[in-house]
């Protein structure tokens, strides 16, 4: 280093930056009653465990599973339709587990979801409506907020693959379809019916013979002047019944089978029974979610707003023996007159109007809409009904419509989405004085992410409120973890239940022995 060169020196290794002397006489005393605040990630972290009853699961789906339904042949084969646009078919038909799903705490990790058999693509907007066809399923229906519906050709379930499902035809009449509903009557096969967020009501008839013609329509009616919440058929598919959001009911007449009986339609000459919010007995302030028909076809259940349901008359229609002593044959592809010309020449037919379009009953024995409503099967007589408060309640068909239960927390403070009762095994429903298994069962789901299932038998003080089974693994907490329907079966002397969930899932539980 030459003599002018001056060393170079970091600040740290400054040896003129010292403390002062004030500085180096201070004193920091530890303060015991202050200690030092703890680095959060060094804070415990609290674990939430997730329970999960299920055998097996399909998260094929990538945004809330809407919909759900299954093959009326045989209940393995489910379809559902979600958020994503999409619809698929896949098979539920997996082995029982040799120990109850209690001896798992969690499903093993990284449990592979199943296979779908089938993908349906089209949509534009949400798929939230799917349906098979009756009687046989020959044919899927896919429904959207885009106001499409679709329809598929299914082959048999035993020769069921992708390649068999083939794309038919797809109409578009309205900006959104709300709800499907595929007709039970056997004299008009393949029908279906949809109702729509303008307030339109339509029937289909699908005709996959005739590839320029396979969507045929069969009626639209008019006649609600808000969104068309909800249908049923009658248990014989003669008549068609449906709600709105301004609070109006309407039974249909879609074949024409009530006018060859005598029955004249009411107003405006479409609808054989129509009550809105102009009659005061009647009115539900901020609409109806839900209407379901009675077994026996004699009346109807609408339910709407702050747990207001209504019970409304039906006319009774009932078909004799042919006169000629064939079964009546399947009409497709005919009008409305050729349908109504078929009931004529169906045989005896008698109809009687008796209390038909008359309020038999207003309940309310819940705080908050009633979103869903379900009969009994005979010999049972109970009409469950869930609320978005939480509650289920049970009305006695039989006894003036009296409240035989109420469960205040059946899904704790979550909206109750649906209730079903399970179907009663072949001695029940052949034999009206036994009490064999199943008809008394009636299974739920929430938005609490849970699905439960309750014995309708006793009085009010029933233990535990009459619950049986509870069966869980959605996230729950309401939005974007409940259950948004189910379907239940019985195969090989077990119950299954499949479920729609809003993150995604659809969970297989096993019900046990039904």
């Amino acid at each position: 280093m030459s003599g002018n060169e001056m060393p170079i020196h970091d600040e740290e290794d400054d040896p003129t930056e010292m403390l002062d002397a004030d500085e180096a006489e201070e004193e920091i005393t530890a303060d015991e009653d202050h200690p030092m605040e703890s680095d959060p990630e060094d804070e415990d972290v609290q674990e939430i465990s997730l329970e999960n009853d299920s055998i097996a699961h399909f998260d094929r789906h990538t945004d809330s599973v809407f919909c759900i339904t299954s093959h009326p042949r045989d209940p393995s084969i489910i379809a559902t339709g979600a958020g994503d646009d999409t619809a698929y078919i896949f098979s539920s038909n997996i082995p029982s587990p040799l120990l109850p799903t209690s001896y798992e705490s969690n499903p093993e990790p990284g449990r592979k979801s199943l296979d779908p058999i089938a993908e349906f693509q089209g949509h534009s907007d949400s798929v939230n409506a799917v349906a098979f066809t009756l009687p046989n399923g020959d044919f899927l229906c896919t429904a959207g907020l885009d106001g499409r519906l679709r329809t598929y050709t299914i082959p048999p379930p035993s020769t069921l693959t992708q390649h068999q499902c083939k794309f038919l035809a797809e109409v578009q009449e309205v900006e959104e379809i709300n709800w499907l509903a595929p007709c039970p009557n056997p004299t008009y096969p393949n029908t279906i019916a949809l109702g729509a967020s303008d307030g339109s009501v339509w029937v289909y008839a699908i005709e996959g013979s005739d590839p320029s013609s396979v969507l045929q329509v069969q009626q639209a009616y008019y006649l609600h002047t808000a969104s068309c919440t909800a249908g049923a058929w009658s248990p014989d598919g003669k008549l068609l019944a449906t709600v709105s959001e301004e609070g109006s009911l309407y039974v249909w007449d879609p074949f024409g089978e009530a006018a060859a009986s005598g029955i004249t339609t009411q107003g405006s000459g479409q609808a054989i029974v129509g009550l809105t919010g102009n009659d005061q007995r009647f009115a539900v302030e901020n609409g109806l979610y839900s209407v379901a028909i009675a077994p026996t076809g004699a009346f109807v259940a609408v339910g709407g707003a702050e747990g207001h349901i209504r019970v409304v008359g039906l006319p009774r229609l009932s078909s004799g023996a042919p006169t000629n002593g064939n079964t009546t044959k399947s009409q497709k592809g005919g009008g409305t007159k050729n349908k109504t010309g078929g009931a004529k020449q169906s045989g005896a037919t008698e109809a009687s109007t008796g209390q038909a379009g008359q309020i038999l009953a207003s309940l309310q024995a819940q705080t908050d809409s009633v979103e869903t409503l379900a009969f009994s099967k005979p010999p049972l007589t109970l009409l469950a009904a869930g609320s978005v408060d939480g509650s289920i309640a049970l009305f006695d068909t039989a006894h003036r419509f009296a409240v035989r239960r109420l469960i205040r927390e059946a899904h704790e403070e979550y909206a109750v989405v649906k209730v079903e009762f399970v179907s009663p095994s072949p001695s029940v429903a052949n034999n009206s004085n036994t009490s064999g298994s199943g008809g008394w069962l009636l299974t739920s789901c929430g938005m609490d992410g849970v699905v439960r299932r309750w014995d309708t038998r006793g009085g009010t003080a029933a233990s535990g409120q009459g619950l049986v089974k509870e069966w869980r693994g959605h996230r729950g907490e309401g939005e974007g973890g409940g259950v948004m329907g189910f379907v239940q079966s019985e195969r090989e002397g077990r119950g299954r239940i499949v479920t729609a969930g809003d993150d995604g899932v659809s969970l297989i539980f096993d019900a046990g022995e039904a």
